[in-house]
């Protein structure tokens, strides 16, 4: 399936229509579905696609060969010997070309793996073969610390030569529903709670009825296509594995607080601030600070948490109980799933709740809020008014004791502001008593679901 990715297109179809050379860097984690948009990008357009795989330099460059000698039918390609890469773009750009071709080599962080000089042979590639030709040259791939390093840092011979670049992120909930048509909206936030906006891993449930069927076949079965693959994305990603697994582990299991994650590791904050760094760098976690604090890059309260779902699912539910999986013990894991699911995706609620939030109203940021004692889901902070909000992800209605708690917390927050709404957002729904209070009380608002 192929679901918005609206802006990357824009950004393609720009670069396509430019009278003059362009290179766009492409990348993003596995299955977020680089490939396919790729391939909607070049449908009815002159295009050569190019996947790079894991062999020597002479086999890679010949597949490639043969690819471009089939797109020209030329048998003299066919049947010479290149010794580089350069080469057969030297080839490419003697010919004539009437509409701008689009030349794809996709993971092309193998590339560097079977020769190192190739970052430095497409310096000389787009600077001196291809730079007054018709051509859009898309280098992508799916190792992003290997495809920062080799194409957008500043060490890179290809830096500040892509005309564009393009990090795909998984899609936003807002997509989720095209996959599933038939589902409730709680439905849907079941799903995005463990498979996050993955397309690949979507469509995967896209048949199943029951999420709790679909997660045994297709993420607690020791054969499944999901049941290692955070540890084959990491394991490509970064040194000392055990380490990063630990950190995640860590987090899943509901400490954030980097004093206490790095105790847990027997270490001090020194020993694992790198790791934190590189976890970030790689979106793979991020620091939450209080919405109100003046300078968050610097706040001393920071919480670390697991930004894509499916990480923090497969950490806290895979890896956990991996010793009972690998036996076969599927039942055991799926009752301790089934006992706490609610709790799991309430995280995932209040995320959605808060972007929710922002969308409805006029604020300048939109977050948590916390102190010592006190947490509040959802703060949005606007120039001269507050919204608070409180969000219960269970199977009980919601009564007006969460309403008064709430104002009572809302008191404590810093911000010497005057509090505009009051939102509450419930799974189940709200007690008749506080929907009567609500009638006669336009700063409260109640939100089933997500609206």
């Amino acid at each position: 399936m192929f679901v918005d990715r609206k802006n990357e297109l824009k950004t393609l179809e720009s670069e396509y229509n430019a009278k003059d050379f362009r290179f766009t860097v492409l990348y993003g984690r596995r299955r977020v579905g680089k490939t396919t948009l790729l391939k909607e990008y070049i449908k009815n357009k002159p295009a050569l696609y190019f996947l790079v795989t894991l062999e020597s330099k002479a086999i890679v460059l010949e597949r490639l060969q043969m690819i471009v000698a089939d797109y020209f039918n030329d048998d003299f390609l066919r049947n010479i010997t290149l010794k580089d890469i350069k080469q057969l773009f030297e080839y490419i750009a003697t010919k004539p070309l009437e509409k701008k071709l689009i030349i794809i080599i996709d993971e092309f962080q193998y590339l560097s793996k079977t020769d190192k000089s190739i970052p430095s042979q497409f310096q000389y590639i787009v600077d001196e073969i291809l730079k007054s030709k018709n051509i859009h040259l898309i280098l992508c791939g799916s190792i992003i610390s290997m495809m920062y390093e080799q194409t957008l840092s500043y060490n890179s011979p290809l830096y500040g030569r892509r005309t564009s670049a393009i990090k795909l992120e998984a899609l936003k909930f807002e997509y989720i529903k095209e996959f599933f048509p038939n589902k409730s909206q709680i439905e849907l936030i079941e799903l995005y709670a463990v498979l996050y906006g993955v397309p690949k891993y979507l469509e995967m449930f896209v048949k199943g009825k029951d999420i709790f069927a679909m997660i045994e076949k297709n993420i607690l079965s020791s054969s499944s296509y999901l049941y290692d693959e955070p540890r084959y994305i990491l394991q490509n990603e970064v040194n000392e594995p055990i380490t990063y697994f630990t950190i995640l582990e860590t987090i899943a299991s509901g400490e954030h607080k980097l004093g206490n994650i790095a105790s847990r590791l027997g270490k001090n904050v020194q020993n694992i601030s790198s790791f934190i760094a590189k976890l970030i760098e790689l979106d793979v976690i991020y620091k939450d600070v209080p919405i109100t604090e003046e300078n968050p890059a610097k706040s001393k309260k920071g919480l670390y948490f697991i930004k894509d779902n499916f990480f923090r699912f497969w950490f806290y539910y895979v890896l956990r109980f991996k010793s009972q999986l690998e036996i076969g013990n599927t039942e055991y894991v799926l009752k301790k799933l089934k006992e706490n699911f609610s709790g799991f995706v309430a995280k995932t609620y209040e995320d959605l709740a808060i972007e929710y939030t922002m969308r409805h109203y006029e604020l300048l940021k939109c977050g948590r809020w916390w102190n010592k004692d006190t947490e509040i889901d959802i703060v949005g902070v606007a120039s001269d008014f507050l919204i608070v909000g409180e969000c219960k992800y269970s199977n009980k209605k919601v009564g007006t004791d969460i309403v008064e708690a709430l104002q009572d917390k809302a008191k404590k927050i810093e911000l010497k502001l005057p509090i505009k709404k009051y939102m509450l957002f419930s799974k189940s729904g709200f007690a008749d008593n506080l929907l009567e209070i609500a009638k006669n009380n336009d700063a409260i608002i109640l939100i089933n679901g997500l609206g």
